[in-house]
């Protein structure tokens, strides 16, 4: 959540950002600054109401005391009238912060200076790219029959129990799912990232916090009766641990890690984008989390970025890193590298990481704050990435690897699969 104070002394370079994000409602701008300008306006005739009652009510003993009983009776019905008078300012005053609250949250986050204008994805920039696109043999197939022809997942099956993007992974499928998931966590530990294993329904709160909520409510499962949201990704209950927390200097940066199952209800999605493991509503994913200065947040990004960029490379996948143009962010973030890696037998690049600094947008929703060298509490920046997801990861592992004997399992999966192919 952007800060009051900030947009009021910046209130044309908050225009200017916002219109390379591609918001169109660029009118939230001035309501928050009238919102807020009626809120200052009735909190200090609050405040001068309730101290002329109490300056007079301090006159009321005094004049006792002197055997004014006629004055003091006069104050008494004055400050009667005050009393009377505070109840409906302070209502008016907590309709205005309530709206205020909910028109500022409308707003997304400002993107850095670094951010490339655009508004589509063909006008995000390419940082890099590695790896070599392989030479597939005469018979190559796409993963979704791959899966088929090794029985390694059952999309039908899936769409049996629960409907379509929700598949069942058997067999060496299942294996090999457990196989990534372990191997990322592993390599996250051993970087300095703490494991949790977090919640994966969470309250209105955090999905407020950590900006889903309202921004992406319609793309999240909601369980009515008890009123908490399926999380889409770990980042929720990871980064909502601190909310409301002021931490210690000395205890930053906090790096996290955990592995969630994800769920999002993807609407709208059709065509090739959801063919197979493209594009799914229940997902497996690593993620990392970090809680920073924030004079640190930048490079603690590009950190980050070359942490998830060494798995990648680990698992021998051709890929590229894309820094995100303005119209392609997420809401909340301020600045975003993507990951993708080729699947050859589709012919296509698929996303399978973001990795994003959002500053202190998430900080400011959630609370979550440190006190500086002079003990002056002040907000974090936070970060957070995916280290992997997993569906489009295990599409280019079968793709990619696919020959006329069998599927051939990356060396660092090895001990973790128990194997170094897949054949029939």
């Amino acid at each position: 959540m952007l800060q009051v104070p900030f947009i009021r002394q910046n209130k044309d370079l908050v225009l200017e950002r916002l219109t390379l994000k591609n918001f169109k409602e660029l009118e939230l701008v001035d309501q928050v600054l009238e919102l807020d300008d009626k809120r200052k306006k009735l909190t200090l005739e609050y405040d001068e109401t309730k101290a002329k009652a109490n300056s007079l009510s301090k006159e009321i003993g005094k004049l006792m005391a002197q055997g004014q009983k006629e004055e003091a009776e006069s104050r008494k019905s004055e400050v009667t009238s005050l009393n009377e008078k505070l109840h409906p300012i302070n209502e008016q005053l907590a309709a205005a912060e309530k709206l205020l609250h909910d028109t500022l949250v409308k707003l997304p986050n400002l993107p850095s200076p670094l951010v490339p204008p655009g508004k589509t994805p063909e006008d995000n920039v390419e940082v890099r790219k590695g790896g070599e696109i392989p030479a597939l043999y005469e018979g190559a197939v796409p993963h979704w029959d791959l899966a088929k022809k090794y029985d390694l997942i059952d999309f039908e099956l899936g769409n049996k129990i629960s409907g379509a993007g929700f598949p069942v992974y058997k067999n060496r499928g299942a294996r090999l799912q457990r196989a990534m998931i372990q191997y990322f966590l592993n390599y996250n530990t051993s970087k300095g990232y703490t494991e949790f294993q977090v919640p994966h329904l969470v309250n209105e709160a955090s999905g407020y916090g950590t900006g889903q909520l309202p921004d992406k409510e319609g793309q999240m499962y909601f369980v009515g009766e008890d009123e908490l949201y399926l999380i889409p990704t770990a980042e929720v209950p990871l980064t909502n641990l601190f909310r409301d927390e002021i931490l210690k200097d000395s205890e930053l940066p906090v790096k996290l890690t955990g592995y969630t199952p994800c769920f999002r209800r993807e609407a709208g999605s059709y065509g090739k984008d959801v063919r197979g493991l493209n594009r799914l509503h229940q997902f497996d994913k690593v993620e990392i989390v970090q809680v920073v200065h924030p004079e640190k947040s930048y490079e603690v990004l590009d950190e980050m970025v070359a942490h998830v960029e060494e798995l990648v490379k680990a698992l021998e996948l051709p890929y590229r890193i894309l820094r995100l143009c303005g119209g392609d962010m997420g809401f909340g973030s301020a600045l975003t590298y993507d990951f993708e890696v080729y699947s050859t037998a589709q012919q296509r690049w698929l996303e399978v990481s973001s990795v994003s600094n959002f500053e202190a947008f998430q900080a400011n929703r959630a609370k979550i704050r440190f006190k500086d060298g002079g003990g002056k509490p002040q907000l974090v920046h936070t970060l957070n990435g995916s280290s992997l997801a997993l569906p489009r990861i295990l599409a280019c592992i079968l793709e990619n690897n696919q020959t006329a004997e069998g599927i051939n399992i990356p060396k660092v999966l090895q001990p973790y699969f128990g194997a170094d192919k897949i054949a029939l």
